[in-house]
């Protein structure tokens, strides 16, 4: 066996491990491998139909592989929380509210999600104030009944950008990558929660204890 012969059956045998792999990003590498070997395979053993389809599948597989490479970097950022939310901006609509106002109530239909842009917000039940950058009502929005499991009160005068739940779904086909910061966002705000609640709690049944103790 000369060395293009071998060339031709290292080619043949990258495109055989292509169909063996579960993941895109090697499965790309072994392609872009594989149109290495038939490009050399083709060009010296004149076999020009071979040589002119790797030529052609090469930069494509590069450019494939890039655009993956990209996409898993921007998933992992997400998961992290690291990544930034300025560019859904552009999709959100203006609301203005006064000092004193109420944004929500609890066990209110939830269709929208909320970000501060200045101001403050008090959610009353676990005696939270939410400020510039923080979203609200992202776990009722992606709750199975769409309620509010707040009550949401203005306490100074306050501007809010605000998405739609339908234009939201949208920014997230769009954009998957996206659902990982949200996924992280909520997973904190429901342990958060959880916190707030339990030491909420606990200052309650303190006076209680008191009394029974003297």
């Amino acid at each position: 066996m000369n060395p293009i012969e071998f060339v031709g059956y290292l080619a043949s045998a990258l495109v055989f491990a292509t169909f063996c792999m579960k993941t895109m990003i090697p499965l790309r590498m072994a392609a872009i491998c594989s149109n290495l070997a038939f490009i050399i395979y083709g060009f010296y053993d004149h076999v020009y139909p071979v040589f002119f389809l790797h030529v052609i599948l090469l930069p494509l597989n590069v450019i494939r592989t890039a655009q993956l490479t990209y996409f898993v970097r921007r998933v992992e950022k997400a998961s992290r929380g690291d990544l930034s939310i300025d560019w859904l901006k552009p999709f959100m609509k203006h609301a203005q509210r006064k000092a004193g106002e109420t944004l929500f109530c609890r066990g209110d239909t939830a269709d929208c999600l909320y970000m501060v842009i200045s101001g403050e917000l008090l959610l009353v039940e676990i005696d939270y104030v939410a400020r510039v950058g923080d979203f609200l009502g992202e776990v009722a929005l992606f709750s199975a009944d769409h309620r509010r499991t707040q009550t949401a009160r203005a306490t100074t005068d306050i501007e809010l950008l605000w998405i739609g739940e339908k234009e939201l779904a949208q920014v997230f086909y769009q954009n998957p990558e996206i659902s990982f910061y949200f996924l992280r966002l909520i997973t904190n705000r429901l342990v958060a929660n959880a916190t707030r609640f339990e030491s909420l709690a606990q200052r309650s049944a303190a006076p209680v204890q008191e009394v029974l103790d003297t």
